[in-house]
């Protein structure tokens, strides 16, 4: 990628976007990291007010009529054609009107049930406003972003724009390869060519890497497992790093397992505490319609962010917005207290468990409201009680953490911090022994950008780098060879075509083994993923995939060329790349020429 002046992390968050940078011009001792700031993000915070903010909420508050040329809502750079607000005006007026507010874009982009490059946000608005897809409403806030550093930054110098520095993005660890795509189309959208993907929770590790300096080896030692729990506003994502000796005699550091994408976090518990405080209300005989309780939903997440991070504050004011007849027809003021969260967040969201205990099956309702894919069990600690019993050593125990740093908004609470450390020691109890030590963070809403921008410097060569590659095993399905059998669909199997942990950068070919590829009709290339099945290698396959921990993940959909010779059938080989900047590509090979196909992931819902 191109080396610009600066190395920018940008957070693309669920609730907040944040931006660090390091200026690499500054002058420095050799081998020095270079200093790594917080670029604070201009945007508006009220009508006609532009103020200076630590981050980006990932708010966007879709203009309509009049709203377009209002003055009240012009940013200090030009914004053509732009339909939305972003930021914290946004998240705020977006509360007193939900219709016309699009949230947890991030969440859509990776919600394979939906057309992700089809404009569908706001979701259940039904009023006729400008909608956008998750892909556009991503694009929006990195636009925003784009912008305002080339203002503040740049002036009239195109050598400091944003889009000519190097920019290290960051994406949740279980993020899939069609998600990863999406979000580099996204950044493509907003002008920002040139881009490295970092996993977030490696992006919070390395963050603490940077804080600890050259003292970093003093708190770990050979044989760690460190847990990454990163609990944000719409994901928990969970990694565990190893901490290995080097050829050298130098501690060195490999990402070795990844958690499955879950959709429970902080929007959760905004949602849970929005629907304690309905049910105080429905006790007065009061109800609420669905637009006063999108309102009632943001208005829960100012007051948990607030007691949060407050020092001695035991409740903050939550106000409803009056409506028509029948419903509350005036504003009604109530109040959440610390103790309805520590009742509500802690036994909901993180409550005591085994390591044996196992998330709670879906319901088996014959027909769910559509949606996002949220986890049908919130109990974030039973979540972590199946990552880590599902990743064993050689012996089958299971690699318990002996270190854990924590990072995202939800573990900025001291009380939710001490339950996770609570149950992971009980874990260690009941296993025999072992103890387990928090990491300190940096900043559990700034970790991730500022550890972005120490990777782009660690990938200059001036820092310690996290082993990691892929964070899932893919699959293909292929059709068995056996004779066709009436009434009984053909088999298929699952050929590996990517293993877990290929590198950032690397190529590999499958040349052992012959297939049949399609050519000159419609045909459909069924692709599969698992993060736990570590020992696949490139071209094994796999029968009964579907019972051995491999799940569907997308269909590529297309008609291959075939030329005049061709007899509908050529035999292949194939290759695969891991791209520099995180993304995979698949190419089946002609056996008979130098003829290759390029798969490309299709990110629609299959029909």
């Amino acid at each position: 990628m191109k080396e610009g002046r600066y190395i920018v992390g940008i957070d693309l968050g669920t609730t907040n976007c944040v931006v660090a940078y390091a200026d690499m011009q500054v002058e420095r001792a050799p081998r020095e990291m270079a200093k790594i700031n917080l670029f604070r993000v201009p945007q508006l915070t009220g009508p006609g007010v532009v103020e200076l903010r630590d981050s980006l909420p990932s708010f966007l508050y879709v203009k309509e009529g009049h709203e377009d040329d209002s003055d009240s809502l012009q940013l200090p750079w030009q914004e053509d054609d732009a339909v939305t607000v972003a930021g914290e005006f946004a998240r705020e007026r977006g509360a007193e009107v939900p219709h016309k507010l699009i949230s947890s874009a991030k969440s859509w982009l990776c919600n394979s049930a939906v057309d992700r490059e089809t404009p569908i946000l706001p979701w259940e608005t039904t009023k006729d406003i400008k909608k956008l897809s998750p892909v556009q409403a991503s694009c929006a806030l990195l636009r925003h972003i784009k912008n305002a550093w080339n203002h503040e930054m740049a002036a009239d110098d195109p050598s400091l724009y944003l889009e000519n520095q190097s920019i290290y993005l960051t994406v949740p660890a279980s993020f899939d390869a069609v998600a990863r795509e999406l979000t580099v189309k996204s950044a493509q959208m907003a002008g920002l060519k040139d881009i490295v993907l970092i996993e977030e929770p490696q992006s919070a590790f390395y963050a603490w890497i940077d804080k600890a300096g050259d003292d970093w080896r003093d708190e770990v030692e050979k044989g760690d497992i460190v847990l990454v729990c990163d609990i944000g506003g719409g994901t928990s994502d969970f990694s565990l790093i190893e901490v290995n000796e080097g050829a050298d005699g130098l501690l060195n550091l490999a990402r070795v397992a990844v958690g499955n994408h879950l959709l429970v976090g902080g929007d959760n518990l905004d949602l849970t505490l929005s629907y304690f405080l309905a049910a105080k209300l429905r006790e007065k005989n009061q109800k609420l319609d669905a637009w006063q309780m999108r309102g009632l939903v943001h208005s829960c997440r100012k007051a948990k962010e607030e007691l949060f991070s407050s020092q001695g504050a035991d409740e903050y004011p939550v106000t409803v917005l009056g409506r028509g007849s029948g419903l509350i027809k005036g504003t009604i003021k109530l109040s959440l207290k610390l103790a309805d969260i520590q009742q509500v967040v802690l036994d909901g969201f993180f409550p005591v468990c085994s390591l044996d205990d196992k998330p709670a099956a879906s319901s088996a309702a014959g027909i769910k409201e559509f949606g996002l894919s949220y986890e049908s069990d919130p109990a974030i600690t039973r979540h972590l009680a199946q990552f880590i019993s599902s990743h064993t050593d050689d012996q089958g125990n299971p690699r318990l953490p002996t270190a854990v740093v924590f990072n995202g908004g939800v573990m900025k609470s001291p009380m939710i911090r001490e339950r996770v450390l609570s149950v992971l020691k009980q874990w260690h109890s009941a296993s025999g022994g072992g103890e387990i030590r928090e990491i300190n963070a940096v900043d559990y809403d700034l970790s991730v950008a500022w550890g972005a921008s120490y990777y782009g410097q660690a990938a200059r060569g001036d820092g310690i780098k996290i082993r990691g590659g892929l964070g899932m095993s893919y699959y293909m399905a292929i059709e068995a060879a056996m004779p066709a059998i009436p009434g009984l669909a053909m088999p298929t199997r699952a050929l590996c075509i990517a293993p877990f942990g290929m590198e950032d950068g690397s190529h590999a070919e499958s040349k052992d083994r012959l297939f049949n590829l399609v050519v000159g009709e419609k045909v459909t290339f069924d692709i599969m993923s698992s993060p736990n099945r570590h020992d696949d290698q490139l071209g094994d396959v796999i029968d009964n995939w579907d019972d051995m921990g491999i799940t569907a993940l997308t269909s590529i959909e297309t008609e291959l060329d075939r030329t005049g010779t061709d007899e509908g059938f050529i035999p292949v080989t194939f290759e695969v790349k891991v791209t520099e900047i995180g993304t995979l590509e698949f190419w089946a090979c002609s056996r008979d020429d130098d003829r290759k196909w390029r798969l490309e992931l299709n990110v629609r819902p299959k029909a």
